[in-house]
């Protein structure tokens, strides 16, 4: 059951939000998930008011709302809110094309965006729970008249489209979990190493892959558009001095489904097990609007296990509204946001503070001097050293080098055992 399969991309929709008294309006988020993967916006309705159970919206707005699909010629109508199976079918009904919720909207952007096999799983394992949820109430409606979205599901018994459905969650379950094993067998090795590792995270759309690159050095596919990024980049990079594995990953928008980020558990998993987590914010927004997404963000890395890490928040965009205007809008957020630095990662503002920023919050860190026989396996060792540590001096002598190296507690104490098999010693070490 392919995404991409259920909804042809592309073409005229009507957007549509119910929301309650003094609850913010997101149908401009759900206009650029739309415009995201080619959908031309036709029109909009919103009304404020509690749910109702036949139409999510009332039924004189759902009246209004079959007119407007018939005057713009549009070909779906898609809510910013959750929808159940009954809403969905009476809707089809009312209005004569097919009706989506956001939750289905985020899986065609993912599934534009899905490049790899394991994120195709997560996409696809996403939208099968979603379906399982609702597949004996959607064959019960099918057989009542099929409507747009309900059709071929009323040749299905109940039952046996649920168990189908069930079926091909536990196969992608189990394929996800050799990816998980595998991932995790790779953070085991890194961890060997003695590395920290630092995670981006963040709202879609943040500029996180332009930071990326900011800072690894490594080119990144950046678009502007929402949810590039869906499978987990690596690269090595410093921050002043301390050398450090930094990691992309998917980002979060407001109302993103526990369905959507149970499936993309693996990806999540490397920001859990991070030493260190950047926080990446659009501060050219309006301030509400970046207290909003921070918030978001913070109770979502909340949700899947950030407790105690050390948090950065990168202020991204401040070429967009000055460096001075940048301060103050991180002196406003300041009381929600973990040490705030604005920056600008396209034009490479500031990096260096944020780089300081995340070195003062990296723990463990030890200063060990050494002294090697000089032998080519001792300049090998020496190679390796560099690419995983800060190098701070490096003096050769007749017989021997002696070097002062900056690294993790962990790694300090792996290189002095490989540094006296070599015929070496640590002279000194002392934590920083």
């Amino acid at each position: 059951m392919n995404v991409k399969s259920l909804n042809r991309l592309g073409g005229r929709v009507v957007l549509v939000e119910r929301r309650l008294h003094g609850e913010k309006s997101l149908l401009h988020e759900l206009e650029s998930l739309a415009q995201t993967i080619g959908y031309t916006v036709a029109g909009k309705i919103e009304q404020v008011r509690r749910a109702d159970p036949k139409f999510q919206i009332g039924a004189g707005k759902a009246e209004e709302l079959a007119r407007l699909v018939k005057e713009v010629g549009a070909e779906k109508v898609i809510f910013e809110n959750d929808l159940k199976p009954v809403q969905a079918y009476n809707l089809a009904k009312e209005t004569g094309v097919e009706v989506l919720d956001k939750f289905q909207l985020i899986l065609e952007v993912f599934s534009q965006h899905a490049s790899t096999k394991e994120a195709k799983l997560q996409i696809e394992l996403a939208r099968l729970r979603y379906e399982l949820a609702r597949a004996k109430e959607k064959v019960r409606l099918a057989k009542l008249g099929e409507q747009p979205g309900f059709h071929g599901l009323g040749k299905y018994e109940a039952d046996v489209y649920y168990e189908a459905i069930r079926r091909r969650v536990s196969k992608i379950q189990e394929e996800l979990e050799k990816v998980r094993r595998s991932r995790r067998l790779k953070r085991l090795r890194r961890r060997s190493i003695g590395i920290p590792t630092v995670s981006l995270s963040g709202y879609t759309a943040a500029g996180k892959s332009t930071l990326f690159s900011a800072l690894s050095g490594v080119e990144a596919k950046v678009t502007g558009s929402l949810f590039t990024t869906l499978s987990t980049k690596i690269a090595l990079a410093d921050f002043s001095g301390r050398r450090s594995l930094l990691v992309d990953t998917v980002g979060f928008i407001d109302g993103l489904p526990l369905t959507l980020i149970e499936a993309f558990k693996s990806t999540l998993e490397e920001t859990v097990f991070s030493d260190l987590v950047i926080l990446v914010v659009d501060c050219s927004e309006t301030l509400s609007e970046v207290r909003r997404k921070l918030s978001y963000s913070l109770s979502t890395l909340h949700e899947i296990g950030i407790v105690s890490t050390p948090i950065i928040t990168a202020l991204n965009k401040a070429d967009l509204i000055g460096e001075d205007k940048a301060e103050k809008v991180a002196e406003k957020v300041s009381d929600i946001a973990p040490n705030p630095v604005p920056i600008s990662a396209l034009y490479r503002i500031n990096l260096e503070t944020l780089r300081k920023t995340v070195a003062d919050n990296l723990k463990d860190y030890v200063k060990a001097s050494f002294e090697l026989p000089l032998t080519s396996e001792a300049l090998s060792l020496i190679s390796s050293i560099r690419r995983f540590s800060t190098v701070r001096s490096q003096t050769f002598h007749e017989k021997a080098v002696l070097l002062e190296v900056e690294s993790t507690d962990y790694f300090m104490d792996k290189l002095k055992g490989r540094v006296e098999k070599l015929g070496g010693r640590m002279l000194e070490a002392v934590k920083i």
